[in-house]
């Protein structure tokens, strides 16, 4: 199977997974794996392509409010 791994060693890690992360943060934990997946996919095949890595910069730059226009108004 994959690498040598059979059912029996796969059920057991997904015990363990289980066991370490909970029910309720397996969705979150699979969402935010696939999207890691996806972006280092993208990642590889826009290293020729200039103008999809510009895509990909803008949608990973987040604006950050940090409360420090306050000090700069007075």
């Amino acid at each position: 199977m994959l690498g040598g791994l059979g059912i029996p060693e796969l059920l057991i890690i997904l015990v363990v997974v289980l066991v370490i992360f909970g029910p309720k943060n397996l969705p979150k934990l699979g969402a935010s794996l696939g999207k890691t997946v996806k972006n280092i996919r993208e990642g590889m095949e826009s290293t020729d392509d200039p103008k999809a890595q510009k895509k990909i910069e803008a949608e990973d730059v987040e604006v950050v409010d940090n409360g420090d226009s306050d000090k700069d108004a007075q």
